[in-house]
Formats: C-alpha cells, structure tokens, sequence
C-alpha cells in the first residue's frame, strides 16, 4: 500500500473535470465537490499543488486543427487554464485554505508570475499552490506542464485526475469486457501510445522517477479513499 504520509503531491485537473454534467463551461457544484476532497487532503498534512486544464472553455488542439494557427490556438487555451485556477483558488479559499496561483504568463493584476523559488516558498508555508497557463509555451500540452512543475517542485506523485478510475486495456464506456490494468511500467504506457498523457509528460515522470496515479475524480471522495489507501486507481512507475 502507498504512503502518502508528510508527501508532497501535484494534482492535475483536466478542465473537463470541472464541467460536471455539462457539455460546456464551469460547474461550480463540481468545482466545490473537488475542493472539499482538496481540503480534507491538505488538512490531513499533505501537500498539495495543482495544474489545471482549459478544455472546458477552450481547446487549443482542436481550434488548430479547425484551422486557427497553432500557437495563437493554444495561447488562448492558457488564458483559459488562468480562469480555472482563479474559480479554484476561490473555492479553497472559501474554505479557509491558504492558495496562490502562479502564471507561467505575466498577468500581475490576477495572479503571481511563476518563479520557481517562489513556489517552493509558498509550499514551504503550507499553501496550496495552482500553477496556471501552462509552460507559458504553445505545442506542450498541460500534462506536460504538470510532469514539468511536479519535476521542479520535487513533488513524490503526480495524480491525474480523469472520468475513468484506471487505464483499461479497451475503452471501458463502450467495452464491458474491458480489464483494468492497476500496475503499469513507464516504457509500457509509451510503447503502446497510451493516450493517458502524452509522451513527453510520461517521459519527464520516467526520468525524475515520479509515480503516475490515474483516477477518477468524479466519484465520491475518490482522491480522499486513496490517500486513506482505499481508491481505486492504475499506477504508471
């Protein structure tokens, strides 16, 4: 069983996470939900950071492949990565948790620039620390950021966070004989063109030896059940 005990964990949201049961846009009920297990986490000693997605409010990949240059494309989906990590840090906030979100885009009059040492400080001061835009670079994809940001803040695990409890060996929506996979090797994932995270984020958990627990954060407590060694999930080490 993991011991999650005085670790250090860096949670990656999907921006479709935050959508609930809608096609569009941001559920505040979901949003809330999220931050209470966030809550009941930190408060049980554990650090946590955050890097959220924007596909909820726009997707960079699919407006480039609609036509819309890449770059500008995927700028504007770190805009809307910035209003994500704004709506969660002030539903922590809400409930008493310290958060700052660090922008890998200058933006000062909403949040904190993103500097490496300042991060590290506002986790050594127990703060939730949600890091937004990114790399601040178009053509890498927010799992990349999080595999980046969990590599420099030395984090112990990376959660990736999904509406699937698991990597499954068939897709699980539209395969009832799928089989979940609990235990996979970095390579595997790679080899196999698992479409998890992309390969560069997998490669970056690999070379900094950060376990990779995939989840899914619509159920019930399901981050809570595994920090208590309880959840189901498919670890990538």
């Amino acid at each position: 069983m993991l011991n999650f005990k005085n670790k250090h964990i860096l949670l990656k949201l999907s921006g479709e996470a935050l959508m609930g049961e809608k096609d569009f846009g941001i559920d505040l009920e979901t949003i809330s939900s999220v931050t209470n297990q966030i809550t009941k986490v930190h408060k049980k000693g554990i650090k946590i950071s955050i890097v959220v997605g924007g596909g909820n409010i726009f997707r960079g990949i699919s407006a480039s492949s609609a036509g819309m240059d890449r770059s500008s494309a995927d700028y504007t989906g770190m805009m809307a990565t910035v209003i994500n990590s704004l709506i969660l840090q002030n539903s922590l906030e809400q409930k008493r948790i310290e958060t700052r979100v660090l922008s890998a885009i200058k933006m000062d009059n909403v949040c904190e620039s993103y500097i490496r040492r300042r991060a590290i400080r506002h986790i050594e001061k127990n703060r939730v620390v949600i890091f937004a835009a990114g790399t601040g670079n178009p053509f890498f994809t927010t799992d990349t950021a999080a595999a980046l940001r969990a590599s420099e803040m030395k984090c112990d695990y990376i959660f990736k966070a999904t509406k699937v409890d698991g990597i499954y060996d068939k897709d699980p929506v539209n395969n009832k004989n799928a089989k979940k996979l609990y235990k996979l090797k970095y390579d595997y994932v790679i080899n196999n063109n698992l479409k998890i995270m992309d390969t560069s984020s997998i490669s970056l958990a690999k070379e900094n030896k950060i376990p990779v627990l995939v989840f899914s954060i619509l159920e019930k407590d399901s981050l809570l059940s595994i920090i208590d060694g309880k959840g189901s999930y498919t670890i990538i080490s």
